[in-house]
């Protein structure tokens, strides 16, 4: 299944992915389903974007205690293993544990450790120049903190990696276009100008984690360098790209990055049944375009996404977009097959595009423009733009 890793000097990108990421369940009802990481690597190969001379697939292997305390604290890491056994003692609470979003289940600190080694495998394959650019469709858990489970993330493995990176004195860009907002990672780095954190997401005023406003901009030398750009619930593919637009591409030439990783969730699509934006997966193939020009080093993340179908067409469009490879108009007739117990509707790749239109979109231009007119006053003067 996986092409052994070589100093290729034709070698390009790296897939990181393990059958043991499907290992871990969160449990009946909880939204968040590892399934979908499954059906990605599926839809993936169904496309024949395993094949191509210039890619790879590696297996990573879990992060070690070392690894995790970089950015990890030690009682929560602590306590994290004695979770893993399915159950902790009272205290566990006080870090998160134990709560609808992050219940304590069998597996939890090997999984997580898993997926941060897998974003640890991506970063260093980067870093060394073995690869441009490296997908870790696992990771992207943004939520959590160095203490504490959050938002259906245990380990903060985009925390983890940028801390790694920061030790060896890499300047980082990270950009979050997950619905939710990057709180974790904006936290981690809030007072230094070593990172650059930019979360384009659904206003903390309708949506988890209630953070991520416009005047959360850093504070001491990282003052300008924490920017949020938080969307109306009723932002569409126009507002969404022309936000997006304005601001990520701008900011992230200014800072000249050493790496950029980025958190690419998808729950901001219009079916995604935790958030209330709606954008369609061809604005999103746009927004991972525009991030593909950023930086010649990429590291990508996954991150949130609800609705399997789509979580599956968007990561394997953007390890297209990764490859500079095009997509078939609709899913493979192969991959259909496989998975005939999913109701696909359209079989179409990219869906049409999210537009909506009256006074509730009036309404949405002028708060996304005033958004855009804080920031070009409060963190852009900051970049000398």
């Amino acid at each position: 299944m996986h092409t052994a890793l070589t100093m290729s000097s034709g070698l390009r990108t790296a897939f990181i992915y393990s059958p043991r990421f499907l290992e871990f369940d969160y449990g009946p009802g909880h939204p968040l389903r590892n399934e979908r990481l499954g059906l990605t690597y599926d839809l993936i190969s169904a496309c024949e974007l395993w094949s191509l001379p210039s890619t790879c697939s590696v297996e990573p292997e879990p992060a070690t205690d070392d690894e995790l305390l970089v950015f990890l604290k030690p009682d929560y890491l602590k306590m994290l293993k004695m979770a893993d056994a399915g159950h902790a003692p009272v205290e566990a609470f006080r870090y998160g544990l134990g709560t609808p979003d992050n219940p304590i289940l069998p597996g939890i600190y090997r999984w997580s450790a898993l997926v941060a080694g897998a974003s640890l495998r991506a970063m260093r394959l980067v870093e060394s120049g073995e690869v441009a650019r490296a997908f870790n469709i696992s990771g992207g858990l943004h939520h959590a903190g160095p203490g504490r489970a959050s938002g259906f993330c245990y380990i903060n493995d985009a925390a983890l990696i940028i801390a790694d990176l920061c030790r060896r004195g890499h300047r980082v860009a990270y950009v979050d276009i997950d619905a939710h907002h990057g709180d974790g990672v904006q936290w981690a780095f809030y007072d230094t100008n070593q990172v650059l954190t930019l979360s384009i997401h659904e206003s903390g005023n309708t949506l988890f984690p209630g953070t991520g406003f416009v005047g959360e901009i850093g504070e001491g030398k990282g003052e300008g360098y924490a920017v949020n750009i938080p969307l109306p619930p009723s932002a569409d593919d126009e507002i969404f790209l022309w936000c997006f637009d304005e601001v990520i591409p701008p900011l992230v030439d200014a800072f000249h990055p050493d790496i950029l990783v980025t958190q690419l969730g998808i729950d901001a699509h219009l079916t995604d049944p935790l958030s209330h934006v709606g954008i369609s997966l061809g604005a999103f193939v746009h927004a991972v375009r525009r991030l593909k020009d950023l930086c010649s080093r990429w590291v990508a993340l996954g991150g949130g996404g609800y609705d399997q179908r789509n979580v599956a067409r968007a990561w394997t469009a953007a390890w297209a977009v990764m490859n500079d490879c095009e997509l078939p108009a609709s899913l493979p007739q192969s991959f259909l097959d496989r998975h005939k117990e999913i109701e696909w509707g359209d079989t179409s790749f990219i869906d049409a595009p999210a537009i909506i239109e009256g006074t509730e979109k009036a309404r949405a231009w002028e708060e996304a423009r005033d958004t855009v007119e804080c920031l070009r006053r409060s963190a852009f003067p900051r970049h000398g733009i």
